[in-house]
């Protein structure tokens, strides 16, 4: 699904406090003709409409694809001509799979009974209400004159916070961002599981109407490079639509890889197979490797 126009939801007053209370404010005008995900408007309506973790299982069948090479070194079953893993070191599908339910119990557990960071467009409504003379609230004078909020003051007429998605108001705390603590521990049991220094054969790319798609001409694409910019890019979807501050998605996806790799050390003690541990390098750049430890 594809917007015809650009974010534009919530941009007055009435709306956002119909929003704030869990209406909708309109509705989405969609292009007819499917297209690829090219920008940030198409990659925000995509995560309006994912279920949790999708874009890791999606990943998970694209890397499977590639077949052996692409598999983790440490695969007991690699070279091995008459045994698959199947549900041990197979296709991680399970752990995939089950990996977002835990990691949402501990996002939601840093949302509600920690941190209770307000929304970025519920602070949009104070800082609108400031700048207007409506309320008085304790806002630092570097947003309440930053460029950006001119910005949207030229466009909209308000200083709200445009919405991609018309729907009313999420009612959990914005940090850590769900979406990206999902993505976070999907990619660190990718990675765990796959080659990441498996190179992408024959990479494309969509052309800018996102009607089609082109030969990719850039530097070689590895599979923990791609990981890493899936998670990234969901977590940078949400913050595109409006709806989540950068640091709850960048600190999201480190939450989530350390939900990962507790599962992936739980795991590991639980094969029947000789292998040497999981050995994968995390999202800020640190390698790692888990070992069966089995005394």
């Amino acid at each position: 699904m594809h917007r015809k126009k650009p974010p534009d939801h919530w941009t007055n007053y009435t709306d956002w406090l119909k929003g704030q209370r869990g209406g909708a404010a309109g509705s989405n005008n969609f292009d007819s003709t499917p297209r690829y995900i090219r920008n940030n408007r198409d990659l925000a309506m995509y995560l309006l409409v994912d279920w949790s973790g999708e874009a890791n299982v999606m990943a998970a069948l694209i890397l499977n694809s590639f077949g052996a090479a692409a598999m983790s070194p440490s695969n007991p079953y690699l070279h091995s001509s008459t045994q698959v893993g199947n549900i041990t070191f197979g296709l991680p599908i399970d752990v995939v799979s089950k990996a977002p339910n835990l990691a949402n119990r501990a996002c939601w557990w840093q949302k509600w009974l920690v941190h209770r960071r307000v929304r970025p467009e519920a602070f949009g409504g104070r800082i609108h209400n400031v700048m207007t003379g409506a309320a008085k609230y304790p806002i630092h004078s570097d947003v309440l004159n930053s460029a950006a909020l001119k910005a949207v003051f030229s466009l909209t007429g308000s200083y709200l916070l445009p919405q991609a998605y018309p729907v009313g108001s999420p009612l959990h705390p914005s940090y850590p961002a769900a979406h990206a603590v999902t993505a976070g521990a999907g990619i660190t049991i990718l990675k765990a599981a796959f080659n990441e220094s498996f190179v992408i054969p024959s990479p494309v790319t969509p052309l800018d109407d996102g009607l089609s798609l082109g030969p990719y001409t850039g530097a070689s694409l590895t599979v923990g490079g791609e990981l890493n910019k899936l998670a990234s890019n969901i977590a940078l979807g949400r913050d595109a639509a409006g709806v989540h501050y950068r640091s709850d998605g960048f600190e999201g996806i480190k939450l989530g890889e350390a939900i990962a790799i507790s599962i992936l050390q739980d795991t590991a003690t639980l094969y029947n197979e000789v292998f040497p541990g999981f050995s994968f390098t995390k999202y800020d750049g640190t390698p790692i490797t888990i070992s069966p430890n089995r005394g």
